[in-house]
């Protein structure tokens, strides 16, 4: 049963990669000369890495607001569509660029939830079989004593 569960992850992490893949386009690159391509490349980095430093702070706010899990693909497009404001406050001072940030997370939480579901999530369904196992070893534990 875990096995299931831990391979329903496994295909969480697939689908992050092909996110990438397909919304930052990260198989495809847009010109043919080394420094643009690596600029285009470095940008779709950065907004990686930008996406994961937020993603922990978000997806906890987010569950404890409004019992809602964070959509990656709906982050990365928020984000991306303050990309010239981004860029602007990279030539600003930290402060800007600090209350930039503060801004754009406070305000993403009202866009950046999954769309309700009926069935659970890969990630509910692991926390029930988890919760199902620690009572199964609880009750172990209780008869062994």
């Amino acid at each position: 049963m875990t096995i299931c569960k831990a391979y329903s992850l496994r295909w969480q992490v697939e689908l992050v990669f092909k996110s990438w893949k397909r919304d930052l386009h990260l198989a495809t690159l847009p010109t043919q000369t080394e420094t643009p391509t690596l600029c285009s490349l470095y940008g779709r980095l950065l907004l990686i890495v930008l996406v994961y430093a937020l993603c922990p702070a978000l997806r906890t706010a987010l569950w404890t607001r409004q019992q809602r899990e964070l959509s990656f693909l709906k982050l990365v497009r928020y984000l991306q569509a303050f990309a010239d404001r981004w860029l602007q406050a990279l030539f600003e001072s930290t402060a800007i660029l600090g209350h930039l940030l503060s801004h754009i997370c406070v305000s993403a939480q009202r866009v950046i939830a999954k769309a309700s579901r009926k069935r659970p999530t890969s990630a509910q369904r692991l926390r029930k079989s988890i919760e199902t196992q620690n009572d199964c070893i609880e009750f172990t534990i209780k008869l062994a004593a």
